[in-house]
């Protein structure tokens, strides 16, 4: 049986946090509650304090779950 499998990359969307990050522990926190997701690919920019993550969930639940790492986070738009 030949069996196809589609890929939904061209639904998903690259956004941009700004995250008071200072330090590799931030960072870190930052990776594992992203990781925790499964389904998104994400950069971590530490000396820009920059996150971009690639997603089709909704900005707002994106940020929310960033915030659990109990920094401040800024939402800069789609890249």
């Amino acid at each position: 049986m030949n069996r196809r499998f589609q890929y939904k990359t061209s639904d998903m969307t690259k956004h941009e946090f700004e995250v008071a990050m200072t330090c590799e522990g931030c960072s870190g926190a930052v990776t594992r509650i992203l990781n925790k997701l499964g389904d998104v690919k994400f950069e971590i920019d530490l000396p820009k304090k920059l996150v971009w993550i690639e997603s089709d969930r909704d900005v707002d639940f994106l940020k929310e779950t960033l915030k659990k790492c109990g920094k401040e986070v800024k939402y800069n738009g789609t890249k």
